[in-house]
């Protein structure tokens, strides 16, 4: 059949040398920092802010953001982790969550954005498409550790999740919706929705606001995250209800706010820094 494909993870070790183990997971987290380094850098080199300040500000995301993302985790999932605090920092075994890191990575840059006097959003555009590239390529961590899929599904595509990783009451069902994909496929629209905004705003100096990109990315991201959460048998829950689409709905609310003052009220975003005219309007 046409576009049909079953995925099967080969497992979460690439190898194994002694002590020494080598994660599918991890390996995806080095590269989607580095190349989301590289190209943070090349856009400030195009919106003229100095590459190396973006590189000391991705050791701060780093140092945040991964923390913060598995934090969120572990406090939604304490009953579990409270029977095993010693997986606590196992983050190779999977369990980060994304608005976790977000929420790091925010209070970092507003810090970092402080002490070095530099724009908050612009720090935020600079970095979105980096983030959500990244978030397109850690979702396979999540393939090759069979977690963070759908319900289950006779479609086309599929996913074959092993008894070990099925949730309670699914034993029997071999295969599930690869909710993974979906999000990795919706991150790349929205990573060549941000760059094209970010190249337009070159070729149309003065219409592209400061914090355009970021708020850009709150929307786009979240509207996908909310459908596609809607199909996962492992969210997060608060309650009877998703976490993560309570908080995506709250990051598109935010985002719309932002770009309606932005654009209709006409005033600048809330700063870190007092804004000039050049850098409300760059």
């Amino acid at each position: 059949m046409l576009f049909a494909f079953q995925f099967r993870s080969p497992g979460p070790i690439i190898f194994e040398l002694g002590p020494l183990t080598i994660r599918w997971y991890g390996l995806l987290i080095a590269i989607a920092v580095l190349v989301g380094v590289s190209l943070s850098q090349y856009l400030a080199q195009k919106r003229k802010v100095d590459p190396e300040l973006i590189g000391d500000f991705a050791i701060w995301m780093v140092i945040a953001a991964i923390p913060s993302a598995r934090l969120y985790y572990v406090l939604f999932e304490w009953p579990q982790y409270s029977q095993n605090p010693q997986d606590i920092i196992a983050i190779w075994k999977g369990g980060i969550a994304i608005h976790g890191a977000i929420l790091g990575g925010t209070i970092a840059a507003l810090i970092f954005a402080r002490l070095n006097r530099i724009s908050f959003w612009q720090i935020a555009d600079l970095v979105a498409p980096s983030l959500i590239l990244g978030q397109a390529i850690g979702r396979w961590g999540n393939f090759f550790n069979s977690e963070a899929y759908g319900a289950p599904t006779d479609l086309p595509w599929k996913l074959y999740i092993p008894p070990v990783n099925r949730p309670p009451g699914l034993i029997e069902s071999e295969y599930f919706h690869p909710t993974f994909l979906y999000e990795s496929l919706w991150n790349i629209i929205v990573f060549a929705l941000l760059m094209a905004l970010f190249f337009w705003g070159l070729r149309h100096p003065g219409r592209l606001k400061v914090g355009t990109l970021f708020l850009t990315y709150a929307i786009a991201y979240s509207s996908g995250r909310i459908w596609i959460e809607g199909l996962r048998t492992d969210s997060l829950m608060l309650g009877p209800l998703q976490v993560a689409q309570l908080v995506s709905l709250a990051e598109i609310i935010f985002g719309v706010v932002g770009l309606f003052w932005l654009y209709k009220v006409q005033k600048p975003l809330p700063d870190v820094v007092p804004p000039t005219p050049e850098k409300a309007d760059d």
